[in-house]
């Protein structure tokens, strides 16, 4: 999800890397490469530990008028207007070692998440040529792959974005403001202790649906050269109205997340995509 869960650093570090499309341009159909960087965030919502990944991976990013795989994650676009977008599509989050977490100790781990479901866009204004702010409002199935696949709840992340770029798209900022609320049964999965795993510091707690953090967020890019571009992100997330304040896993306040790294573009097509609404 681009997510609540600052285990996806890869998620992240992708999302910050692409140019925002705050205004159109003709872009290749599809463009592959490789990504990497480095990422310091919380071992999870609300821990008190951090976690450091550095990651080189290949990426893929295609714009096809149907299925798309870009900064956003994997999935179809069923609708494309001026003003309303609707797509439906998956996005990844890297696991967590319980063993590395002290509040977590003798507890699962939490495994690699997989999200899935729909996500409506809505362009607000468009206060110059290059510039954008928007409305997204994804629904998300969470399923946890370790062992099988497991169903491990939903989460609702309505979040507001203000999108600028640069001519040529050489560089783009976006800064973001959202909420993410998730079901007792995700929000269970991050912050409730079961009577098996209760310890004389880290008591039974049952989860209960509702607000799990408040986001704001700023990412950008910059080419260097035709196949290098640079990219950042930070992010702060406060856990102050958290429905799950008082569960013993949650430890801190809020939590700042932040990220640098480069991608090189191997190869792209000589066609282009198609523009918005052809």
């Amino acid at each position: 999800m681009n997510t609540a869960r600052t285990l996806s650093a890869a998620c992240a570090l992708f999302a910050a890397m692409a140019p925002a499309q705050a205004a159109a341009a003709p872009l290749p159909l599809w463009e592959a490469g490789v990504f990497g960087g480095t990422a310091v965030t919380p071992a999870y919502p609300g821990a008190s530990e951090r976690s450091t990944r550095s990651l080189a991976l290949p990426y893929l990013i295609y714009r096809g008028k149907v299925l798309r795989a870009d900064r956003s994650g994997v999935g179809a676009r069923l609708l494309d207007t001026e003003r309303v977008e609707f797509d439906v599509g998956f996005a990844l989050s890297l696991p967590a070692r319980s063993s590395d977490v002290p509040a977590r100790r003798g507890m699962p781990d939490l495994g690699t998440l997989v999200e899935f479901g729909p996500r409506l866009k809505i362009k607000l204004a468009e206060p110059t040529r290059n510039s954008r702010l928007g409305l997204e409002l994804p629904l998300r199935a969470v399923i946890e792959a370790r062992g099988g696949l497991r169903r491990q709840g939903a989460t609702f992340e309505p979040r507001l974005v203000y999108a600028l770029q640069g001519d040529q798209q050489a560089w783009h900022v976006d800064a973001s403001l959202g909420t993410v609320l998730g079901n007792a049964a995700i929000n269970d999965y991050f912050y409730g202790v079961s009577p098996a795993f209760a310890t004389g510091q880290r008591p039974a707690y049952a989860a209960k649906s509702g607000l799990m953090l408040t986001r704001l967020g700023l990412g950008g890019s910059y080419r260097l050269h035709r196949d290098w571009r640079a990219f950042a992100f930070v992010r702060y997330d406060t856990y102050a109205s958290a429905a799950n304040r008082s569960s013993p896993l949650l430890r801190q306040n809020s939590g700042t997340s932040a990220g640098i790294g480069l991608m090189w573009t191997w190869r792209r097509s000589d066609s282009l995509a198609r523009g918005p609404h052809d």
